[in-house]
């Protein structure tokens, strides 16, 4: 599996992200004319080396033309400019994802909703080049996992198109909620809000380089001048090492306790985050304060969509406070196969480690042919069982 590992020791922004993944060998052709199939005008495109002391990199910069007029937009004319696009159905996908996250950032900032939300700096046609740039890079280098360091932000304030902002801005940190942030001495933005939605929409986990074998290595070159570090990016491609024992990704756990929700609410709370990708749900009779019964409502989702089921928690349940905490688990090395069966094909999922093999039948599959040829649940499932014992 070929991963992308980002080394923010400097912080990250858009275009740097762009540039580092350039820097590692995307292809700089392909991606202008990919970009070019957006019909964005009023732009100039450069990709260009640099020095930063002592680094050299590779410089991403998009020059907007001051006689075009760039409006702000929604994320429904982001959308529709994407969905235009000649663009790969993944980084088609990526992309709107992105700036869906980053929509729903903003409106939770401004109290409105993600329909409603301008896009202002990342609404405009640097960002949208930044956001599809950046997934289409990691496409063309054939990035399937994507890592992450721990994020530094700044400190100080920034001026913007709402007045002078703290650092980190409103929705960097709104986007950085549950992800690890990482100490720096550098003063100044590290992070944008555009870099922060493209590393944690598509980052599944943040913290040190995981194992890998690294074919190239590049950096990307930022606007600023640092004072004591230099404005790069680190990204190193390569492909996930074998291991000897299970893999460890990290995940988000989140809980709280409720004892004034009727179960039918929990039940449809848990349906919602589910849709919204939870990884898996549960809930567990438990004795509160005074002796109340209650339910302990957990969730664990990628640190990416930690902000996303915060949300269904607090519109969906009477809770006034969620738990998180960032963990690590060990999983199994995960494929699937299919096989055939009097029901018809049934997928099963392969878990496998150090010579364990575990095998379970996909249940949708399972239902579905269930109810197709009138048979039990558990005859399809033991037939789709035996059909992988005796393969």
């Amino acid at each position: 599996m070929r991963v992308a590992y980002f080394d923010c020791f400097s912080g990250a922004g858009g275009d740097m992200i762009v540039a580092s993944l350039l820097d590692a060998g995307a292809d700089a052709a392909a991606l202008r004319e990919g970009l070019v199939g957006l019909g964005l005008g009023g732009y100039t495109l450069a990709i260009e080396r640099v020095n930063k002391q002592g680094i050299a990199a590779t410089r991403f910069h998009v020059a907007l033309d001051a006689a075009t007029h760039q409006p702000h937009r929604h994320l429904k004319h982001i959308v529709e400019i994407i969905d235009s696009a000649k663009l790969p159905d993944r980084v088609r996908d990526r992309a709107k994802r992105i700036f869906t996250r980053l929509a729903e950032a903003e409106a939770r900032i401004h109290g409105a909703t993600i329909e409603k939300v301008h896009f202002h700096e990342v609404g405009a046609v640097d960002a949208i080049l930044d956001v599809v740039g950046a997934v289409f890079a990691l496409e063309l280098l054939g990035v399937e996992r994507v890592a992450c360091s721990p994020i530094p932000v700044g400190s100080g304030t920034i001026s913007c198109s709402h007045g002078v902002m703290p650092v980190p801005a409103p929705a960097t940190a709104e986007l950085l909620k549950g992800v690890p942030i990482a100490a720096c001495d550098e003063t100044g933005e590290l992070t944008t809000p555009t870099a922060a939605a493209v590393l944690t929409t598509l980052a599944t986990e943040f913290g040190p380089m995981p194992a890998m074998k690294t074919a190239s290595i590049g950096y990307g070159a930022g606007t600023r001048d640092g004072q004591k570090r230099p404005n790069v990016l680190r990204v190193l491609i390569g492909d996930a090492a074998p291991t000897t024992g299970a893999d460890v990704d990290q995940v988000m756990l989140l809980e709280t306790n409720l004892d004034d929700a009727t179960p039918q609410t929990i039940g449809y709370c848990v349906e919602q985050f589910f849709s919204a990708g939870a990884l898996d749900v549960w809930t567990q009779p438990i004795l509160m304060k005074k002796q109340r019964s209650g339910v302990l409502l957990s969730v664990l989702c990628s640190p990416g969509d930690a902000a996303k089921m915060e949300r269904v928690m607090f519109v969906e349940t009477p809770t006034f406070g969620v738990r998180r905490r960032l963990v690590e688990r060990a999983i199994l090395k995960r494929r699937q196969e299919t096989v055939a069966t009097p029901f018809g094909e049934i997928r099963m999922k392969i878990g496998e480690r150090e010579g364990v093999t575990t095998a379970t039948p996909e249940f949708e599959d399972c239902r579905a042919a269930a109810l197709e040829h009138g048979a039990a649940l558990r005859e399809v499932i033991a037939a789709a069982d035996a059909a992988w014992r005796s393969r």
